[in-house]
């Protein structure tokens, strides 16, 4: 998913306003370096607690009995607040499934997604569930329990003004994606399939957050965001009520461009933590309720088929 997916002047503002909804909906007050405690999780119940997930899930967590979740939010439908403030979204609602399985809570935390890798390098949270995409260049670094797959969709002005039908239609034109993700990567891989065909490679422009994006289509600087398709559905249905953007429909491309898979980040050197995680992950995709939250967002048709870590570059 995100580039920012899964982007960021505005970023000040936008957190000023978070800060302040979620201290007077949660109780909570912002922490240093940017990060704000997003939401409480839901009440834990012994009923809920997977044996083997639990099990697996090193010591120090479980004494501290809370996961610290590095999210960039807001980033609809992933993470998002609703109408009376409250967090929600599909990383929030997997987030308090999977730590009813562990028996603790998972925490979500808001941090600039340019600096949610370092947050957990400097120990400040502890896994990523920010709809990243699972990259060989992120595995580096990090470890990913996968759990949704998806590829990247075209968002442009309602009416499609530029007449874009396909990626290449993109070349010469300022495109905006969210700044430290894949979305821009992808698009520069195009250059010399615009100049083979006489034009100029993409503009790519990259803002801090994907609102900032979805601004800059809106105010004509840009002429499409280059997004995750479950942000662009997102946007497409809800902005205006429908009536702002539009996404590109590619025949050859149904499930979007370049598919990849999207998972919960966890360092390396935390690896018993990702095996927990993923025990979890299996124990909800068993007793159905991963397949119930993803209905809950319209994301079914973005279900991994088989769990699994790092299966972003795993061999077909």
């Amino acid at each position: 998913m995100r580039p920012r997916n899964r982007t960021v002047s505005a970023r000040i503002a936008r957190q000023a306003l978070g800060a302040a909804g979620l201290t007077l909906t949660f109780g909570l007050a912002a922490c240093s370096g940017g990060a704000v405690p997003a939401a409480n999780s839901k009440t834990l119940s012994a009923a809920d607690v997977d044996p083997a997930a639990a099990a697996a899930l090193p010591e120090r967590y479980k004494s501290a009995g809370v996961i610290k979740v590095a999210s960039d939010i807001p980033y609809p439908p992933m993470e998002m607040f609703d109408e009376n403030q409250k967090l929600t979204g599909l990383d929030y609602d997997l987030a308090q499934a999977l730590g009813a399985k562990l028996g603790v809570r998972l925490e979500l935390q808001t941090q600039a997604f340019d600096s949610i890798i370092p947050s957990l390098q400097s120990g400040k949270n502890d896994i990523i569930m920010s709809g990243m995409n699972d990259t060989a260049e992120r595995q580096a670094t990090l470890n990913f329990v996968d759990y949704f797959h998806a590829g990247f969709s075209i968002l442009v002005p309602k009416g499609n003004p530029d007449r874009i039908t396909t990626v290449m239609d993109l070349c010469g034109r300022n495109v905006a994606v969210q700044k430290a993700t894949v979305q821009a990567e992808i698009l520069r891989s195009y250059d010399q399939q615009c100049r083979d065909k006489g034009s100029e490679p993409v503009s790519v422009s990259e803002l801090p957050l994907e609102t900032d994006v979805q601004t800059a289509v809106r105010s004509g600087k840009a002429a499409a965001d280059v997004v995750d398709s479950a942000a662009a559905a997102y946007a497409a249905k809800t902005a205006g009520n429908g009536k702002i953007f539009d996404i590109v429909k590619d025949p050859a491309n149904p499930a979007g461009y370049n598919p990849v898979y999207t998972g919960i980040g966890v360092l390396k050197k935390d690896a018993e933590l990702g095996k927990a995680l993923l025990a979890a992950l299996q124990a909800i995709v068993a007793d159905g309720s991963y397949g119930t939250i993803l209905e809950k967002y319209d994301l079914s048709d973005y279900r991994v088929k088989e769990t699994g870590l790092n299966l972003g570059t795993a061999k077909p």
